[in-house]
């Protein structure tokens, strides 16, 4: 299939439903030849919930004109992961970009977390994230080393309750913050290889948010649906293709056909004494600076 994509090997994690199935499916409309992971769990990582999830998505793509593969090993393993980066090579020869995908929830007040679920909840995600793309990383490098070009890419997945916090979900806020912060450090490290990485703030109608936020994500603006999975599809397209080359280190927003670059932590408003401050000279100092600044967005569920 011809595309932005044509040519192009992507590996799709937790690819079996939701955003990953649209991004799998949108990659392959695209002319990417596409890995779709998917170890069949549910939303809150029970087992065995959509097994053959990966199966169905690829006869889809394949339905469709598209290629693909199913694998079912699980990100956050680190030999499991390896695994996912060998289904590629095994099955095209090369890869060319990692869309970092798979993840579930386990909503709990801060004060009700037991740290079995705060584990499991920043391994997916975060180690994840780490284990996947590392594989990957490594068969980049050795790619370079033996005189062969690269172009890779890296796209991460953050949230809204990675940027601003959401109230009840003290431990995916924490991974999905995280992971921002990773994709900087990825950009950063990684440029020197050939590889970009970025990130991806999805707005969209899933098996978690469905959950949390029924009404909301099933609103319409006229005939668009505004929270539909396939909306983010073509902005994973573009970034997982060569023309994405020379933006690294983003994270992006979209919700509907909005796009929106987040800037992130930036300096704020600052007061310098020229030397050390005293206890209690410190009070006015922070409120003067706090006022000053720019407001944050809400914690999500704050008000």
């Amino acid at each position: 299939m011809s595309g932005i994509c044509a040519g192009r090997v992507v590996i799709v994690t937790g690819a079996g439903n939701g955003l990953g199935r649209a991004y799998a499916l949108g990659l392959a409309a695209e002319g990417a030849r596409v890995v779709v992971n998917d170890l069949g769990v549910g939303t809150h990582g029970e087992a065995g919930v959509t097994e053959g999830a990966a199966d169905r998505v690829v006869a889809e793509i394949r339905a469709l004109g598209g290629t693909a593969v199913a694998n079912y090993a699980d990100v956050s393993d680190w030999e499991a992961a390896r695994h996912i980066v060998a289904a590629a090579l095994d099955a095209f020869g090369e890869l060319h970009a990692v869309v970092n995908n798979a993840g579930f929830v386990r909503d709990r007040m801060f004060v009700s977390c037991t740290p079995e679920e705060w584990d499991a909840v920043l391994r997916v995600h975060l180690r994840g994230h780490f284990c996947t793309s590392r594989h990957a990383v490594d068969y980049w490098r050795s790619r370079l080393k033996a005189g062969h070009a690269v172009d890779a890419r890296i796209i991460n997945t953050s949230s809204g309750a990675g940027l601003q916090g959401s109230l009840g979900q003290s431990a995916y806020s924490t991974a999905k913050g995280g992971i921002a912060t990773l994709t900087l450090v990825q950009a950063a490290e990684l440029a020197r290889y050939g590889v970009t990485a970025n990130g991806l703030v999805p707005n969209a109608r899933t098996r978690m948010t469905q959950t949390a936020f029924a009404a909301e994500m099933n609103r319409m603006e006229g005939n668009f649906d505004l929270y539909a999975p396939d909306n983010t599809a073509p902005l994973v397209a573009w970034l997982c293709s060569a023309a994405s080359a020379g933006i690294t280190g983003q994270l992006f927003e979209l919700k509907g056909g909005r796009i929106c670059v987040a800037q992130g932590w930036v300096d704020g408003p600052a007061q310098d004494k020229g030397a050390r401050w005293t206890a209690a000279e410190i009070g006015p100092v922070i409120e003067q600076l706090v006022a000053a600044r720019t407001g944050p967005k809400p914690v999500y569920g704050a008000g």
